[in-house]
């Protein structure tokens, strides 16, 4: 399969990196729908239960409140982050690689998903053996005052995810890399074992690479990368600080060392998410690029901006983008996600557009 050709540094002859234009987004963008990425993980169910403080009542039974919920939403979560952002972005194709339970959080996710433009389900299974993951998310929303989230209820799998799962997993993992463009690995899941992404699946996916050297695969995982194959690795300052044995959160200041001493180890290029203070990303060829936070104003919720990076980063760099530009894109992304709030946001190439050039009306002032 002919994939669109990656920039990588110093293809411009070996001059600086030009900082990302309105008109070079477009371009980047008009080619998303082109693209054809899976996006291999663990799937949630997003439930969100709004409730209207001001309809007060108290059980008679029990004598404790009652919380009235007057609208119910949900959207597919976790991986299906992700998966929200390339469809919001434009991609043309996206697979959804993973399971749900044969259960009602199982249908609405995979109602919700089949929903979604250009989003293809033969590689998402449906599964007796395990339940959907799922978070339930109570809001009390008032007039005039942002949504105030309330403890979450979480729906999980305690138990080791079977074998037959797994192994059916890694074979649409192998039936797939020859036909996307990228692949975003998500692991979402906090006991080892339990989610999608196994020795099978890990197996698969360092396969694909060698079969397929192109191919661009970005990783993810809430418990660290140790153990996955050399690919693209995207990551926190605390997840960093379990690569380098550190046990905490590298700083700051330290995260740019590091991070080029994995990607000049792994042959492969490392992304760092900072917070407040933007993204890094390190290549092996020894370039790093440091891009600043947006600015952001107002009441803020950061669920969701690291896997508007992770869709927003794969996109641009799978349709030509220079890592300096991806990176731009990527935290223009974030920046959106954050500003929405009451859910796990997305962002369009519109939105991205706006705020590039309120970035360019700031710079001039």
């Amino acid at each position: 399969m002919k994939r669109v050709k990656q920039t990588r540094p110093g293809a411009t002859g070996g001059g600086p990196v030009q900082t990302l234009s309105v008109d070079r987004l477009r371009e980047l963008c008009r080619r998303y729908g082109r693209l054809r990425i899976a996006v291999v993980g663990d799937f949630a169910l997003d439930r969100y239960l709004e409730i209207d403080p001001r309809q007060k009542e108290r059980s008679l039974e029990t004598g404790l409140p009652v919380y009235n919920v007057v609208r119910v939403r949900a959207q597919p979560g976790a991986a299906g982050t992700v998966v929200n952002n390339l469809v919001a972005a434009g991609v043309g194709r996206v697979w959804p690689v993973g399971f749900h339970g044969a259960d009602g959080e199982g249908y609405e996710l995979r109602r919700s998903l089949a929903s979604l433009s250009g989003v293809q389900l033969d590689a998402l299974l449906e599964t007796s053996e395990r339940r959907t993951f799922t978070y339930t998310k109570p809001l009390l929303v008032e007039p005039g005052r942002p949504p105030r989230e309330l403890n979450r209820l979480d729906m999980k799998n305690m138990s080791p995810t079977p074998r037959g799962l797994r192994v059916a997993l890694a074979e649409r993992v192998r039936e797939l890399a020859p036909r996307v463009d990228a692949v975003i690995v998500l692991n979402q899941v906090d006991r080892h074992g339990t989610g999608v992404v196994g020795p099978e699946v890990l197996q698969a996916l360092e396969a694909a690479v060698s079969d397929e050297p192109e191919l661009l695969v970005l990783a993810d995982s809430r418990t660290g990368l140790r153990g996955f194959p050399r690919v693209m690795w995207k990551m926190n300052l605390r997840e960093l600080g379990l690569l380098s044995g550190a046990h905490r959160p590298v700083r700051a200041r330290r995260a740019g060392a590091e991070a080029l001493r994995l990607a000049e180890r792994n042959g492969q290029p490392v992304v760092v998410t900072l917070g407040a203070d933007g993204l890094l990303g390190a290549w092996p060829t020894g370039e790093l690029w440091t891009v600043p936070a947006v600015p952001v104003e107002g009441p803020v919720d950061v669920v969701g901006a690291g896997d508007a990076v992770s869709a927003h980063l794969v996109a641009a760099l799978a349709a030509g983008a220079l890592p300096q530009e991806a990176l731009e894109m990527a935290n223009l992304a974030a920046a959106v996600v954050v500003r929405k709030l009451g859910t796990t946001g997305t962002a369009t190439p519109r939105e991205l557009e706006r705020l590039l050039r309120r970035c360019e009306g700031r710079a001039r002032d």
